[in-house]
């Protein structure tokens, strides 16, 4: 083979290579897990008709004031700039491009549980979405709340990357473990938090506390008067057992995340969370 051949024949295997690549992340399935991990709820302002993903949602906790980025493919804004590597590494280490830390308003604690599958699926789906070129706004925390270099003793002490299996193959209750644990991230608000704000993970889903208040328990115990039709009812719907309906913060999670569940993914969301092991501690919050 002359060398210009050999040339060609690299050249083409490469390209094959890389086509492979492209057609291996399912983009449908992106847009399924942006869809379930609340992506756009936290990166797209509350205004009538702001863009999705461009960015300027508002979270308030008591120290000041958080604004979801802008992750659309803008390259002066948002993430056009990005590699994949810098995607993953924000997910799965919760750092930025430049090595500093983000804080842990953006839970990358569950996001780092995202299988590789899911999340090489979600850039690619990220990476199609209009751009927009919407600035970002600078949080407003006070003191020492805002101090970025701090977060890494908060990470030292509540922090680990430990990816889970998407379960997609395997029973209900792992497939279900991870939508609520990984995907979902439903932690993040139903768990109790320590002095640090860290997470109390030896009582998950115990119920936690917002600023606009208490957020109740979904351990079996909290859920003994709810069936599996109840739960999967609630999470399309919002509609409870006594034919209430959910309010506040999770009533936009039901509206934009839990309704677009597949029916296979509802059962398995209710089969975790009725059979995880009973814990004693704590009052029943339902």
């Amino acid at each position: 083979m002359t060398p210009s051949a050999a040339r060609a024949a690299v050249l083409a295997l490469l390209l094959v290579a890389c086509g492979g690549a492209a057609a291996a992340q399912d983009v449908a399935n992106g847009a399924y897990v942006a869809r379930i991990a609340g992506c756009a709820a936290c990166h797209t302002a509350t205004t009538p008709g702001a863009p999705a993903f461009a960015g300027g949602r508002e979270l308030t906790p008591p120290f000041g004031s958080f604004f979801g980025p802008n992750i659309t493919p803008d390259p002066v804004h948002g993430i056009g700039r990005w590699r994949q590597t810098d995607f993953e590494r924000a997910m799965r280490q919760g750092l930025r491009p430049d090595g500093q830390h983000y804080f842990p308003s953006f839970p990358y604690v569950a996001f780092a549980r995202m299988s590789d599958r899911d999340m090489s699926d979600l850039w690619a789906y990220l990476r199609q979405v209009p751009a927009r070129a919407r600035p970002n706004r600078p949080h407003a925390l006070s003191f020492p709340f805002g101090l970025r270099p701090a977060v890494l003793i908060w990470k030292l002490a509540n922090f680990s990357v430990a990816p889970m299996s998407d379960g997609r193959d395997a029973a209900p209750a792992v497939r279900g473990a991870y939508v609520v644990e990984a995907l979902a991230h439903c932690a993040e608000c139903h768990t109790p938090r320590d002095w640090m704000g860290g997470r109390r993970d030896d009582v998950a889903l115990s119920g936690g506390q917002l600023v606009s208040g208490r957020v109740p328990g979904i351990t079996p115990r909290d859920l003994t008067k709810w069936s599996q039709a109840d739960l999967i009812e609630y999470l399309t719907s919002g509609m409870t057992p006594d034919g209430d309906f959910a309010g506040g913060e999770m009533a936009e999670v039901i509206r934009h995340a839990t309704s677009a569940l597949s029916s296979d993914d509802l059962v398995a969301v209710a089969v975790h969370l009725r059979g995880q092991p009973v814990r004693r501690d704590g009052p029943a919050t339902r």
